[in-house]
C-alpha cells in the first residue's frame, strides 16, 4: 500500500516535461538578480534534489513553478502549459510547495483545518475530504493529533504538518522545501518513504535540501544552484564524485563524508554509505 495515500489517483504521464524552465531570470525590486538565465526539465515522476548555499537561488526558482513569483524574463511551463497563463489556484491544483518554515504556512487552529484547507480549496468534500486529510496525516505520523492546535506540536512535527497539508492536496508534482530540517533519524526516514511513495504513484517530487547525505541516499538526479545559475546536474554519483568538488566547495557545499573517505581510499564514487561498504568489501574480495 502506498505510504501516501491508497486512494490517491493515478497521475497520467504528460508528453511534455513535468516541469520545463527556459532562460529563467528573476530581478527583485531592490534590485537583487537571484536567477541569471535558468534552463531545467524535469521529467513525470522524477525526484530531484536542488542543492546550493543560502542565496543560491533556490527557493526563488521553486516558488515560480506554483506562481508565488513570476518571472522577470523567459519562461516556466508546468505540465506543458505556460504559467503565465494561469493563474495561483490553477497552479496550486498542480504543485503543492511546503514552506522552509512550517510556521508560515500554519495558520489553522486545528490540525484537521489546517490539513483540510487545501484540499477543499480545490473542491473535496465530505468523505472524499476526510480521506485525504487522515491519509496525509497518518503518512507523516500525526494521524493522533487531528483535533491539536499545531502550535502545541514542536517544531518537527510542524514540519511534518505542513508536509500533509501539501500530501492532502494530491497535486502531481510536490515540492519540500528542507524537509528533514529538524528531524530525527525517524523522522528523516518518514520524509523518505513519503517521497518515495510519491514517486511509485506517478508524481514529480522535488526537494530543496542543504543535508548532503540525505541527498545522496534518497535521490536519483542532483541539481547545484550557484548565484541564480545551474551549474552541476546530474545523478548523486557524478555530482559527488571527486571531479566535482570544486564546483561544490564553490558553493559552499561539502561532498558526503561517504564520498570524501572512499576518494581518500581509491574506491571511486562512493556517494553513500552503502556504496562505500559495497566499494570496500569488494577490495576485500580481490
Amino acid at each position: 500500500m502506498s505510504i501516501v495515500a491508497a486512494s490517491a489517483p493515478v497521475v497520467e504521464p504528460v508528453a511534455a516535461p513535468a516541469i520545463r524552465v527556459a532562460g529563467l531570470v528573476h530581478v527583485y525590486p531592490e534590485g537583487t538578480r537571484a536567477l541569471d538565465g535558468v534552463d531545467l526539465a524535469i521529467e513525470t515522476g522524477e525526484l530531484v534534489a536542488i542543492v546550493g548555499q543560502n542565496g543560491s537561488g533556490k527557493s526563488t526558482l521553486v516558488r515560480h513553478l506554483n506562481g508565488l513569483l513570476r518571472p522577470t524574463a523567459g519562461t516556466v511551463e508546468i505540465l506543458g502549459e505556460d504559467a503565465a497563463g494561469l493563474r495561483v489556484a490553477a497552479l496550486a491544483a498542480r504543485v503543492g510547495l511546503a514552506f522552509q518554515n512550517p510556521d508560515r504556512q500554519i495558520f489553522a487552529g486545528r490540525v484537521r483545518a489546517e490539513v483540510a484547507f487545501g484540499p477543499r480549496n480545490m473542491g473535496l468534500r465530505g468523505e472524499a475530504l476526510e480521506t485525504a486529510v487522515r491519509d496525509a496525516l497518518a503518512a507523516v505520523g500525526l494521524a493522533a493529533e487531528l483535533d491539536a492546535n499545531p502550535y502545541d506540536l514542536g517544531y518537527s512535527r510542524r514540519k511534518l504538518l505542513a508536509i500533509a497539508s501539501v500530501l492532502a492536496m494530491r497535486t502531481p508534482i510536490v515540492i519540500l522545501d528542507e524537509p528533514t530540517t529538524g528531524q530525527d533519524l525517524r523522522g528523516v526516514g518518514r520524509v523518505r518513504a513519503i517521497m518515495d511513495g510519491l514517486v511509485a504513484e506517478g508524481r514529480t517530487v522535488i526537494a530543496i535540501s542543504h543535508d548532503m547525505r540525505f541527498v545522496a541516499e534518497t535521490f536519483r538526479r542532483v541539481v547545484v544552484m550557484r548565484a541564480g545559475r545551474l551549474v552541476i546536474d546530474g545523478t548523486p554519483a557524478a555530482v559527488f564524485a571527486q571531479p566535482s568538488w570544486p564546483a561544490l566547495v564553490a558553493t559552499y557545499l561539502e561532498p558526503p563524508l561517504a564520498a570524501r573517505v572512499g576518494a581518500r581510499l581509491g574506491l571511486g564514487d562512493t556517494p553513500t554509505e552503502t556504496a562505500l561498504v559495497d566499494a570496500l568489501a569488494a577490495r576485500g574480495e580481490g
